[in-house]
C-alpha cells in the first residue's frame, strides 16, 4: 500500500495504520467477490489502488468536502469514491446509493465485514430516492463518479443538496463542451458551475477533473418530476 501512503502524504491526509489496513482490506474484499459478480474492471491492485482509492480521495483538500458533515455519493457502484471518503473522513456521515441491488448487497456486507460506521447504503434510483421528503435536499455534498454526462447528473445529483451545498463531479480532462451543455439544466436545478479544479500529483498519471456545481437555493418539487 506504498503508492497509497504516498497519495496521502502528498494531499496532507493524515490516517492512523488502522486506517490503511482497511483499505487493504476493503480492496481484497472487493476484488474476492468481483471473481462471482462484476463489481470493477479493474483487477490489479495497483491500478486498483490508483484508480479507485487514489483517484477517489482526490478531492480530500476541496474546502466542499472539509466543511460537509453529510454526504451522498450518487451511483457508488463498489463503494467509489464514498468508501474511502467514509475511511479518511470518519467524523462525516456517508449515505451511498446505487440502482443494483446485487452491487448494494455486496457492499453492505463488505463495509459490516471492515465496520465502517459511518456508511450507510440504499439500494434505489437517485431520480425516485430525490423525491422523498427525508433525502430531498438534506445533504451538505453530493458526489458521484457515475458515467454520464453532467446534465443527465446533475439531475440525478442536485435535487439531494441543500441551499448552500455542492455538488463534486469527477470527470475526465475534457470538460468544456459537457459544463456548456449543462449550465442551462444545472440553473433551473437552483444551482451554477462555481470552479472546474484538477489535482495532480506526482508520480501518478491521473488526468482528471472535479467539476465543482454549487446549490444557491433550494428548488420546488415539480422541478424535479
Amino acid at each position: 500500500m506504498k503508492q497509497l501512503e504516498n497519495a496521502f502524504e502528498q494531499l496532507n491526509i493524515t490516517t492512523r495504520a488502522e486506517t490503511v489496513s482497511k483499505f487493504e482490506r476493503y480492496m481484497k474484499l472487493v476484488l474476492a467477490w468481483n471473481e462471482k459478480v462484476n463489481l470493477t474492471a479493474i483487477k490489479d491492485e495497483n491500478d486498483f489502488i490508483k484508480k479507485h482509492f487514489i483517484d477517489s480521495i482526490l478531492c480530500a483538500g476541496f474546502s466542499e468536502l472539509i466543511n460537509a458533515e453529510t454526504v451522498i455519493d450518487v451511483g457508488t457502484g463498489a463503494g467509489f469514491p464514498g468508501v474511502p471518503l467514509a475511511l479518511i473522513f470518519p467524523q462525516k456521515q456517508f449515505l451511498l446509493i446505487d440502482s443494483t441491488g446485487k452491487k448494494i448487497k455486496i457492499l453492505g456486507e463488505i463495509t459490516a465485514a471492515l465496520e465502517i460506521p459511518n456508511v450507510t447504503l440504499i439500494h434505489a434510483r437517485a431520480e425516485e430516492l430525490s423525491r422523498k421528503e427525508e433525502y430531498r435536499e438534506k445533504f451538505d455534498l453530493c458526489v458521484s463518479r457515475a458515467v454520464a454526462n453532467l446534465a443527465v447528473l446533475s439531475e440525478y445529483c442536485l435535487p439531494f443538496v441543500s441551499a448552500g451545498g455542492s455538488f463534486i463531479s469527477y470527470k475526465g480532462p475534457d470538460t468544456d463542451k459537457e459544463v456548456k451543455e449543462a449550465k442551462r439544466k444545472i440553473k433551473a436545478l437552483g444551482g451554477d458551475i462555481a470552479d472546474i479544479r484538477k489535482v495532480e500529483l506526482l508520480g501518478f498519471d491521473l488526468d482528471h477533473s472535479f467539476i465543482i456545481v454549487k446549490k444557491n437555493r433550494n428548488v420546488s418539487r415539480e422541478t424535479f418530476k
